[in-house]
């Protein structure tokens, strides 16, 4: 009986040593991968966790654009206004000149403001007052006196500065003498301009009616 149980056990320890062989490598191949799974894991999750870090460092370190600039085409400044003339300054101080008339020969000439001489009309030439300027002319001898406005230059005689219109020396009463001395008074001037004075004429005599 001794020599049957020795058989069947010598019999039986190859099989035991097969099957411990056989799980054993089973658990090492599920041990192997399970570590490979576990490798795989844990790589997947670095690599998540790196690209979450370097979006997240993109995000902080990158500054926004700046905003665009839009360029608008600013108009030219206006040109400024031109200054308008100052009025002249209006003297109230009455001034005795030799004054004469001028006849109506002269009807229809241009005068230095561009008008046509009327006889008729109350105007007058000076030789120094403003054209365009108002005056009060007055005949102390007889108390008359008119209103006339500067529209040439004249007269072009020595030691007169004043021509009336004939009609302005008829309202006045100096037609019968032709030449008379009289009160000017100014009454009204125009805006300074560049017109120059008449010059002194040459001592001649002119011609009256």
């Amino acid at each position: 009986m001794s020599e049957i149980f020795d058989g069947s056990q010598d019999r039986s320890q190859p099989i035991r040593r097969r099957l411990v062989v056989r799980w054993t490598e089973r658990l090492l191949s599920l041990k192997v991968g399970s570590l490979r799974l576990i490798g795989r894991c844990t790589l997947v999750g670095i690599g998540a966790g790196l690209v979450v870090s370097a979006t997240s460092c993109t995000t902080e370190t990158m500054p926004s654009p700046p905003p665009l600039a839009t360029s608008v085409a600013q108009p030219p400044p206006a040109p400024p206004a031109p200054a308008s003339p100052a009025p002249a300054e209006t003297s109230t101080k009455a001034k005795t000149v030799k004054a004469s008339y001028q006849s109506s020969r002269t009807a229809g000439h241009p005068t230095a403001s561009g008008e046509p001489y009327n006889p008729n009309g109350l105007t007058a030439a000076s030789r120094n007052l403003p054209i365009g300027s108002v005056v009060k002319v007055t005949n102390p001898e007889t108390g008359k006196s008119v209103k006339v406005i500067v529209n040439d230059r004249g007269p072009f005689v020595r030691g007169r500065s004043l021509d009336l219109s004939k009609r302005a020396a008829e309202k006045v009463g100096i037609t019968h003498k032709g030449v008379a001395t009289l009160k000017v008074t100014p009454v009204k001037s125009p805006p300074v301009s560049s017109e120059s004075e008449a010059p002194d004429p040459p001592a001649t005599p002119a011609p009256r009616n």
